[in-house]
């Protein structure tokens, strides 16, 4: 897999696939075709591969950008940029993903803007609702992750536990030791 999912919503998981955003090098994840490719799939969004190409690429990361600075804006209560809104809109009124029924259960197929107007409408949906009050960003200083905080007393800190807080809470521990040594 090229791809994680730990925040429980896929337009959360695809403003993610721009990783430590606040490192000088942040690590793009849809940076090929094959690639974003690659995430319809692994995020079982799409059952074939979209068929993206370089100029999808481009569309793809402007829309993940547009998704992301609605996302901080609602962190910071801030009002909600107005190119971001447009974006976002224009993507959510694309056509939707076709749904098959088949021998073998449903098969989700489309292209990568009718993918990317699911994701959009996810976002709108999300960004728009009560939700959007849930939304927080990963602890861990190197992780721009963000998700919804959806635990009892709203007082998660990680994106995900298996990641990145046990590698905040591996490094406490050591610092402890190290502290306890010296």
């Amino acid at each position: 897999m090229n791809h994680a999912f730990p925040c429980g919503t896929l337009c959360l998981d695809f403003v993610g696939t721009l990783r430590a955003r606040r490192n000088a090098a942040p690590l793009e994840k849809l940076a090929t075709p094959g690639l974003l490719d690659d995430w319809f799939l692994e995020s079982e969004m799409l059952d074939l591969a979209p068929g993206a190409n370089e100029a999808d690429v481009t569309i793809t990361v402007q829309l993940r950008e547009a998704i992301y600075d609605l996302v901080v804006a609602r962190l910071d209560g801030a009002s909600l940029p107005v190119e971001a809104v447009a974006e976002v809109n224009m993507h959510a009124s694309g056509l939707p993903v076709t749904l098959r029924l088949g021998p073998d259960g449903v098969m989700r197929t489309g292209s990568v803007a009718q993918g990317l107007a699911a994701l959009a409408r996810e976002a709108v949906q999300l960004l728009g609702g009560d939700e959007a009050t849930l939304l927080r960003e990963c602890a861990r200083p190197e992780c721009t992750q963000v998700y919804l905080d959806r635990s009892r007393g709203h007082r998660r800190e990680w994106c995900a536990m298996r990641t990145c807080g046990n590698r905040v809470k591996a490094a406490n521990y050591r610092a402890r030791q190290h502290a306890a040594q010296a």
